[in-house]
């Protein structure tokens, strides 16, 4: 047995009890009229007649009391109540099977998903109501994990690829120096090392990813603007050996969230804009802002013209820009993934934007940290 199954002790049915709550809510009906008629009808019939000899009263025909009413009357209501629960029972069943006829429909959709087939839609047709508010759920769910499957598939193979190049870079190397022993060691050394540090990297990338998915931190108050200042002070030197100025500006921005994870996404962002620059004279822009219940982060810097097609692509794992001008520095192909599932993780939301004039525009909106109460 499954561990998510749960062993249960079998029941009615719904359709079952539903019938029944129909064919009771018939007999209870009729009683209360049968008791409608006894109290406002039998109640006040005497149950005897008196005639007075010598009165002027003269009774024409059988006077009706109450006992032979009752006894003309008993039979055929209890007929009428036998009529009432045969209706209720035939006509509650049926009704009771039109109802949860889509639920036949809902249920099957999901035991094929729980075999593995993600793409069956239930696509219920009629007026909204709760069960096809249920099926539209329902379908909603099954395209969302089909495509979160199918990214994960695609994540998988791109990240067993990526991780197999450097491995078998270094296969490749330490098979020519077994056939060539002249060759120079200092040489293979550095090689080695450098096929190493990426097999590294792109390890501690991908860690760094499956955490910002998981969302497995602790919260507490960040401010966006040191976290974006420390970023661009770490990242001064390799902004200069490129030949890239950081311009920063913006106010406190203050979110709850990690600060090792956010930090991680402002370097990202602003590593990303340095490399995909201009080769010469480029210029990256970190701005941080705070709105009403919103703080946002915008990194933008300057470079070739971008089509929207090649940035909507962008954040995706192993996507590379490469129409950008530093061709010379691949990266891991995970830096704005990293970005977005930080992003993601923190409740925001990522926007991606082709500058007019060249280069691209990236800005993080998160929540902002609620106010602090003041003391007392």
């Amino acid at each position: 047995m499954s561990e998510t199954t749960l062993d249960r002790q079998p029941g009615l049915s719904v359709r079952l009890k539903l019938t029944l709550s129909y064919a009771a809510c018939l007999m209870i009906a009729g009683v209360m009229l049968l008791a409608a008629v006894w109290v406002f009808l039998l109640r006040y019939v005497p149950d005897r007649v008196l005639i007075i000899p010598g009165s002027a009263t003269f009774v024409d025909g059988v006077f009706p009391i109450r006992s032979e009413l009752l006894r003309v009357f008993a039979p055929r209501a209890f007929v009428v109540m036998v009529i009432l629960l045969v209706l209720g029972l035939v006509g509650g069943w049926f009704l009771a099977g039109r109802m949860l006829r889509p639920l036949d429909r809902i249920t099957a959709a999901t035991r094929l998903a729980t075999s593995g087939s993600l793409s069956h839609r239930i696509e219920l047709t009629g007026r909204k109501d709760e069960i096809r508010e249920l099926a539209d759920a329902v379908d909603g769910m099954l395209a969302r994990l089909e495509a979160h499957v199918a990214e994960q598939q695609r994540f998988a193979a791109n990240a067993s690829h990526e991780l197999r190049t450097p491995l078998a870079i270094t296969q490749t190397l330490l098979d020519v120096a077994r056939k060539d022993p002249r060759r120079d060691a200092h040489e293979l050394d550095d090689r080695l090392r450098a096929m190493n540090t990426r097999a590294i990297d792109l390890t501690e990338a991908l860690l760094l990813l499956a955490r910002a998915d998981q969302r497995s931190f602790t919260r507490q108050q960040v401010d966006l603007s040191l976290a974006a200042e420390e970023a661009t002070e770490t990242l001064y030197p390799f902004a200069a050996r490129h030949g890239v100025g950081i311009e920063t500006s913006g106010s406190a921005a203050i979110t709850i969230g990690s600060s090792t994870l956010l930090l991680q996404l402002a370097t990202n962002l602003v590593h990303n804009a340095i490399v995909h620059n201009l080769p010469e004279h480029g210029t990256v822009r970190v701005t941080t802002n705070a709105h009403a219940g919103t703080v946002s982060l915008i990194v933008e810097n300057t470079g070739d013209q971008l089509s929207a097609e090649l940035v909507s692509t962008l954040t995706e794992p192993f996507q590379r820009g490469a129409l950008r001008t530093q061709t010379d520095h691949p990266g891991l192909g995970l830096g704005l993934a990293i970005v977005k599932s930080i992003t993601q993780a923190h409740d925001g939301t990522l926007t991606l934007t082709p500058r007019r004039t060249g280069g691209l525009q990236v800005k993080v909106e998160l929540p902002a940290a609620p106010p602090v109460s003041p003391a007392g």
